[in-house]
């Protein structure tokens, strides 16, 4: 599994030199708005989220995944540069949306690989692996775009463009990764594709998960992602309160530390209490911090803040993945390809919603109004779903 890591580490060095850069490039180079903006995000989850949904159903297969998994690698590796050349919003956001297809082809498949071949008390720990060099990556495309930026003066264009290099070298890992594991896995994989045998060589603990715990859980999950402000409009902001675009890599890079170190912790912390209790602690943080976001006026807040928000990523990820394993058992591709694509949706719903608010009403009341809503969510899932949380116990 650490070569799969090591595939995103460098995949995201590629993907995160551009995506804190969009903000400035959409507003500044191209001139569009803060709805444009959120439509890009939106638009972007979207078209991941159906592909994911089919790219999971395709994945129950084992033997197609790594062929899934090199493919939407390479989608996303040769359309992100082309970015660079582009004259109108509308160009983004499709190509953004290329790219994010390519990101819903990997998913299930590689998040299905990690789940199949990690013992079922050691899964947070996997993912939380693999979420904390994912960030790792993301840390480190930042600081190359700001290296660039700052030191040697390039502009957005050349900058974008430049992320084809490490996005090479993630492919050429994915194509080893993916022929390793199924010249290693792939039989085993294989002979527990029947439900009844992998049911047998997956026990579990903390009790069985409910329907009924399940569509909680998950509508839960759901909602957090419709409510929570787009990584793109927490730029913006930040841009407002005196960030400047030179910055905002290094910004990003530092959120990312609270990401990659949080997602041991939090795969730890799945593997021995559950994965209910961490989500819970994200999902506090997120309405803390959001509240925050809407009362800030300074740059120096904007900065404390944005790299506190990072501990909300780090905090539920991991166990959101965990618990997606556990409910889909044999049908592990099925079951990450519905994760991902409800969460899509809700991030392009609320994307979209948050998007024009932004706009249309200003940073503040919108950012009270989503800290708001993640209250409201905290307490309603300790009234409603407290009980089958608890019940969920063990990973």
């Amino acid at each position: 599994m650490k070569l799969f890591g090591t595939v995103s580490l460098f995949n995201d060095f590629a993907s995160e030199m551009i995506y804190p850069l969009l903000p400035a490039f959409f507003t500044g180079v191209l001139g569009a708005g803060a709805a444009a903006l959120g439509t890009l995000d939106g638009a972007a989850e979207f078209a991941s989220a159906v592909v994911k949904y089919v790219a999971g159903k395709l994945a129950d297969r084992a033997e197609r995944r790594g062929r899934l998994a090199v493919l939407g690698y390479a989608a996303a590796i040769i359309v992100r540069p082309i970015i660079a050349v582009t004259q109108a919003a509308w160009q983004v956001i499709g190509l953004r949306v290329v790219d994010r297809i390519g990101k819903g082809l990997r998913t299930p498949p590689r998040d299905a690989i990690i789940a199949d071949a990690t013992p079922p008390g050691l899964r947070g720990r996997a993912f939380g692996l693999h979420r904390g060099m994912d960030h790792a990556g993301a840390i480190l495309g930042p600081l190359a775009a700001w290296y660039l930026l700052a030191i040697h003066h390039l502009g957005l264009r050349r900058v974008i463009a430049a992320s084809i290099v490490p996005g090479a070298i993630a492919l050429a890992l994915a194509i080893w990764a993916t022929w390793d594991w199924g010249r290693r896995e792939g039989k085993a994989a294989r002979e527990r594709r029947s439900p009844a045998q992998h049911a047998a060589k997956q026990p579990e603990r903390g009790g069985e998960m409910t329907d009924t715990m399940r569509r909680t859980l998950f509508a839960a999950i759901g909602m957090f992602y419709f409510i929570r402000m787009p990584e793109t409009l927490l730029i913006l902001r930040s841009q407002e309160l005196g960030v400047s675009v030179a910055l905002v890599p290094l910004l990003w890079a530092g959120v990312h530390v609270f990401k990659s170190s949080l997602s041991f912790v939090a795969g730890s912390w799945t593997d021995r209490s559950g994965a209910v209790r961490p989500m819970w602690v994200g999902w506090l943080c997120y309405a803390v911090l959001a509240a925050g976001m809407g009362f800030v006026r300074t740059a120096l807040g904007a900065w404390i803040l944005f790299l506190l928000l990072g501990s909300v990523w780090g905090l539920t990820e991991s166990p959101e993945r965990a618990v997606v394993a556990r409910a889909a058992r044999a049908r592990l591709g099925s079951g990450f390809g519905a994760y991902h694509a409800a969460t899509g949706i809700a991030a392009l719903l609320g994307g979209i919603v948050l998007g024009t608010l932004y706009e249309h009403i200003g940073a503040t009341p919108v950012f009270l109004g989503s800290a708001a809503a993640g209250a409201v969510l905290v307490g309603g899932y300790l009234v409603v779903g407290g009980s089958a949380g608890r019940r969920i116990g063990g990973p």
